[in-house]
């Protein structure tokens, strides 16, 4: 739709919030789904309370009809009529005289649509090995998506309780949040399958899933746990099954209570929108974010489905047992899940070193914190799409990140004593950020919410100057807000400054709480260097003057990975944000040719890829050149060939390195490698190197022609493993010829991609330098197309492209101020001013960038 085809968003919360005078506490529903006509008819038993006498039961409904209501309470029966009111995603059920207080049995007949648009109850379609086409029905209701397949009270503080029935074919598998209590054969070949009545819980979280499906034998992880897949697929599911009966027992540990349901069903879905879904019970999940060949898959590729199998697992208590009381609170449910997954794959594979590598994620929330169209982590929500906006790297990643820095500060024994304070005393009940404060508070007697208001409730993130103090004895810190565009601005952290320093009397920590502008850090003997932000964990960057600057960089093996890769990370951002001159970072990153972390060069080589960006095709040679010089040595070291012993980072390391120079370095030495190499790891599949594979593919797409473009094609629409399918689709958007690229755009429309991934592939096309105009022009003609046919939570994420159309600003601006994004909340201005900063960081650099990338 169109932006005047909306209702405008509500002025206030209480437009679109729930009166309370009737609260649920119980239902009943049995649905009865339609593949074919894709439509589902539904019963509803609510056992509600009626607070206020009323004649007009507000709940929430949207594409749905309302046959009959009722409500009944011992033998009284009062019929109702059901007034739909779209623009609000409510209805009003009107009765003829007013339903006194007390307990109540609202009896709904409805029904509705299986849509296509991956929300609400909708439609999946997949193909099997014979090219056959199988239909299945799925849910996702996070975050105001139930209305659309139950009429309900949808709001998450409205916990109750749910029996579900489905009645489907009888050759379907049909599940729910509930283990299954019964099933019997019905006429007309159906079957109603029962199941048990779950928790008490949040209409977001409930969930049903239908069609040809296959499980996995449970396997015991403190509950029954199973792999739910299309037919054909159990061999992909061995990953998953570790992981999950790993992070779910990890978790109960951890958090002091068994799981809260009866069973847990790990569920693959053909066609998801999202990553993954913490239904209680039933979690449901992109396919590439839980099954895996153990053997194929990269490294990088198991981590992902490490990572999001514990993140809904952790979710199973933290969202679901305990739950936010509105969606402002939302960031207490996803960046506790996502620091929790870190703990629980750092503990099921230590020699990944995962939270190390998180560094890389923290990073990637500061770049968009620091702009000045950021967001605090909480913010006031109103209507449904500020709720669904709600879902960026803030919430994710900068929650997690903070909650990490309180933790290392607290303690992690003292941070999990609060935490399990915290889920004793709220679980089956709702909350708001204080009361994990008080909890933390009372574990640790120190005064959290102080501390962490300054980090939840204001935007941004503090930079740390550092300079010796005037008798070179001491240190002087101060702090000021980090922008890349400059701004006026006096906000001030609480920040826990760790600081290590290396004296003539031998080296000594610190650990300073600067809540003011600024204080000088008293240091015993004469200071040779400083190191800020200790173990890396703090959510601030730190800019050194520039003798502590030349200081740390000659002493850099004094320095552990984290905090090699944040001095590249914070001189990068100050190179972007204009307090630092391009010569200066690519000086400092000439002392990096013997780096070993693969942290560091994804630092590094990210750097690379932004200068890519701001390039002009003159200055590509010199930049490759420059890419060359400091990434093959590092290269050679490691050499093609992975060596017994190595390990799974060092292997991941060669194809990062590789990758590179094949890309950004354009080497052609590396392209031929490449070319010889894949071929005989298509000679022979078992010997391929499963971490060089990736980087082999986007090499010759780079280089690639004709013949190698339907090649990849071919091998995207016949894969053997949802990972070989996005491995080959995305190269579709890396080659350089652009009659090729413009044949992967049409793909994004034509029906050939799932609509999961066509925006993340126009994504990939519009960052191509190859054809990024080229790229741009397409999305705005088939805008309006595109709007129907993506998921709604995509378009934004696809438009963060258009940071690459340099040449395109005040174009690019206009668009989106006549076209606005639905469900792009703040997250489209962010876009833009992100091209800003880089139109910004080309006219200062761009004029002399290949005599300054010469050095």
């Amino acid at each position: 739709m169109r932006d005047q085809d909306r209702a405008p968003l509500a002025d206030t919360a209480d437009d679109y919030r729930l009166p309370k005078n009737v609260t649920p506490r119980r239902y009943d529903i049995r649905l009865t789904p339609d593949l074919k006509a894709f439509t589902f008819q539904g019963e509803l038993n609510i056992a509600v309370v009626v607070n206020e006498a009323t004649d007009d039961v507000v709940l929430n409904a949207l594409e749905l009809e309302i046959e009959t209501v009722s409500a009944e309470r011992g033998r009284k029966s009062l019929a109702a009529k059901a007034e739909l009111e779209p623009a609000k995603e409510r209805a009003h059920l009107r009765f003829a005289e007013k339903l006194s207080p007390g307990e109540w049995l609202l009896k709904i007949a409805f029904r509705g649509i299986l849509n296509d648009k991956l929300h609400g109850f909708y439609r999946s379609r997949y193909q099997d090995a014979s090219g056959k086409t199988h239909l299945a029905a799925t849910t996702q209701f996070e975050s105001t998506d139930a209305r659309r397949a139950f009429p309900c009270w949808d709001e998450p503080e409205l916990k109750a309780s749910y029996k579900v029935t489905l009645v489907v074919d009888e050759q379907l598998t049909a599940i729910s949040n509930g283990g299954q209590e019964s099933e019997r054969k019905l006429a007309g070949a159906k079957k109603e399958v029962v199941f048990k009545e779950t928790i008490p819980m949040s209409t977001y979280l409930v969930a049903f899933i239908v069609g040809e499906f296959d499980a996995t034998a449970p396997v015991d992880a403190g509950t029954p746990l199973r792999i739910v897949h299309v037919p054909g697929k159990e061999s992909l599911t061995g990953w998953a099954r570790q992981v999950g009966a790993f992070s779910l027992k990890y978790f109960a540990d951890y958090y002091g209570l068994k799981y809260p349901g009866d069973k847990l069903d790990l569920i693959a879905i053909p066609d998801f929108a999202s990553g993954a879904m913490e239904n209680l019970g039933a979690i449901t999940f992109r396919e590439t974010a839980l099954l895996a060949d153990e053997k194929s898959a990269s490294r990088a590729e198991l981590e992902r489905i490490a990572d999001v199998v514990s993140h809904e697992n952790a979710h199973m208590w933290f969202g679901d047992l305990v739950t936010m009381r509105w969606w402002n609170g939302i960031w207490l449910n996803e960046a506790f899940a996502t620091f929790m997954e870190m703990l629980a794959v750092d503990a099921w594979k230590p020699e990944w070193r995962r939270w190390e590598s998180f560094s890389v994620s923290r990073a990637a929330a500061m770049s968009t914190d620091g702009l000045r169209s950021t967001r605090p982590i909480e913010y006031t929500v109103r209507s449904p799409e500020d709720c669904r906006a709600m879902f960026d790297i803030l919430t994710y990643e900068k929650g997690a990140a903070v909650l990490r820095m309180l933790e290392q500060f607290l303690g992690a024994s003292v941070f999990r004593d609060g935490i399990r304070l915290y889920l004793k005393k709220h679980q089956f009940k709702n909350t708001e950020t204080g009361d994990l404060w008080d909890a933390l508070e009372a574990a640790s007697r120190e005064p959290v919410r102080k501390m962490m208001d300054s980090w939840i409730f204001q935007p941004g993130f503090p930079m740390i100057e550092a300079a010796p103090a005037a008798d070179g004895r001491g240190l002087k810190l101060s702090q000021r807000r980090f922008f890349y565009l400059v701004e006026d601005n006096h906000q001030l952290w609480h920040v826990p400054v760790m600081v290590r320093v290396k004296t003539d009397q031998g080296g000594s920590t610190h650990k300073v709480i600067l809540a003011t502008g600024e204080t000088t850090l008293d240091i015993p003997g004469k200071l040779e260097w400083a190191l800020l932000n200790e173990g890396g964990h703090g959510f601030y960057r730190v800019h050194y003057a520039p003798a502590l600057l030349a200081a740390i960089t000659r002493n850099l093996g004094a320095l552990q990975p984290i905090e090699r890769f944040g001095l590249v990370s914070n001189t990068w951002a100050a190179t972007v944000a204009g307090l630092g001159p391009l010569s200066e970072f690519l000086k400092m990153a000439r002392l990096f040719t013997g780096e070993t972390d693969i942290n560091v060069w994804r630092a590094l080589i990210g750097a690379f890829a932004y200068l890519d960006m701001i390039a002009s095709d003159a200055d590509r040679p010199a930049l490759a050149a420059t890419v060359r010089e400091i990434v093959a040595p590092a290269a050679k070291r490691l050499g093609w060939e992975a060596k017994s012993g190595e390990s799974a980072l060092v292997r991941q390391l060669r194809g990062t390195l590789i990758g590179a120079l094949g890309t950004l370095g354009d080497d052609p030495q590396v392209h031929k490698r490449a070319r010889d190499l894949y071929a005989r790891f298509e000679d022979n599949p078992d010997s391929a190197d499963r971490d060089l594979m990736p980087a082999l593919v986007n090499i010759l797409a780079h280089c690639g022609d004709a013949a190698r473009y339907e090649e990849f094609k071919r091998k995207f629409k016949a894969p053997r493993t949802p990972q070989e399918e996005q491995r080959f689709l995305f190269a579709l958007a890396n080659f350089r010829d652009r009659d090729l690229l413009k044949k992967t755009m049409e793909m994004t429309l034509d029906g050939q991609v799932r609509t999961q991934n066509s925006p993340y592939l126009m994504h990939s096309l519009m960052l191509n330098p190859a054809c990024r105009y080229q790229a741009w022009d397409f999305a705005r003609a088939h805008w309006d197309e595109m709007i129907q046919k993506y998921p709604d939570n995509a378009l934004p994420r696809m438009c963060e492209a258009v940071v690459a159309l340099l040449d395109r600003e005040d174009e690019i601006k206009k668009f989106f101020a006549e076209h606005r994004v639905r469900l792009g909340g703040k997250i489209i201005d962010q876009h833009l001013e992100r091209l800003s900063v880089a139109v910004g960081f080309r006219r200062r650099e761009g004029a002399n960038l290949q005599a300054t990338l010469k050095g």
